[in-house]
């Protein structure tokens, strides 16, 4: 307008040598956000409310133009990359938090850019797929549990009756007792059986209840049951789970306790 009333061929310059700048960033800066790509790398191990570790890999897949000055943000979350090289990705780290138990998805990436000159911050969005389940919260219970210090990884004696532990004492034959716990020697100075009682070892085989765990609530005692999970089998004790009618069997593998605590995740959801 003040080109025009003026009547400035000066000012139609600077207007126009504006304009034009304001058109070349914005098509560099257009051409900045395309032609990437993100992924999201999760730990197997996702607990309901606690921060964790998570890698961001996002590539330039642009034939010849680099990528500048890129943030990256995963849930609200972001991560920046100074320069993205055509066809070299880069890996980036964030901390997230995922609220609830259950199988979840990831949102899509939102990729932000302020490139050439910061007049505009330009966006764009890129999908990450998968969905992932979060377990509950561990929560250590007060209720002692049978079986001594099974995170020892020790077979230790406790309290509760066994089959290869010390011997506890000597109690009358009451049928269904294994002939190997009979003591013969002593059984023939008396009229009855006489049977060896031994202690559990911290390596017996265990089955968690959930509806026996302590608790007022469900996710109080999935909480309880994902500690006695993660304490039993890093211990190296097998663990079983009982949820409901459904029974899964012992077993000390870490996939194997992945596995219960996936049940534990989706337990109830359905």
């Amino acid at each position: 307008m003040a080109a025009v009333n003026t009547g400035n061929n000066l000012l139609f310059l600077i207007v126009s040598a504006m304009l034009g700048f304001m058109a070349v960033s914005g098509v560099l800066g257009w051409l900045n956000i395309r032609g990437l790509s993100v992924s999201v790398h999760l730990p197997d191990e996702l607990y309901a409310g606690m921060k964790t570790l998570v890698s961001v890999r996002i590539e330039n897949r642009k034939r010849f133009l680099p990528s500048f000055l890129i943030t990256a943000a995963v849930s609200g979350i972001p991560t920046s990359f100074i320069l993205l090289d055509p066809r070299k990705p880069q890996t980036g780290s964030l901390l997230l938090a995922f609220e609830g138990r259950g199988m979840h998805s990831m949102q899509p990436a939102l990729i932000s850019s302020s490139f050439p000159v910061n007049f505009f911050v330009r966006f764009t969005v890129a999908p990450v797929s998968g969905s992932f389940p979060v377990f509950p919260a561990p929560r250590a219970s007060a209720a002692p549990l049978q079986g001594g210090k099974p995170d020892a990884g020790q077979a230790n004696a406790s309290s509760a009756k066994g089959y290869e532990g010390d011997l506890a004492k000597i109690s009358d034959y009451r049928g269904g007792e294994s002939l190997k716990l009979i003591h013969w020697r002593l059984s023939a100075k008396h009229e009855v059986f006489k049977v060896k009682e031994l202690t559990a070892t911290s390596d017996d085989p265990v089955v968690l209840e959930l509806d026996l765990i302590p608790g007022g609530t469900l996710e109080e005692r999935l909480s309880y049951c994902t500690y006695l999970v993660n304490r039993l089998v890093k211990g190296g004790r097998p663990v079983g789970l009982k949820l409901g009618e459904r029974i899964i069997a012992p077993a000390s593998t870490r996939l194997h306790r992945l596995k219960l605590l996936g049940e534990l995740a989706v337990y109830g959801k359905d």
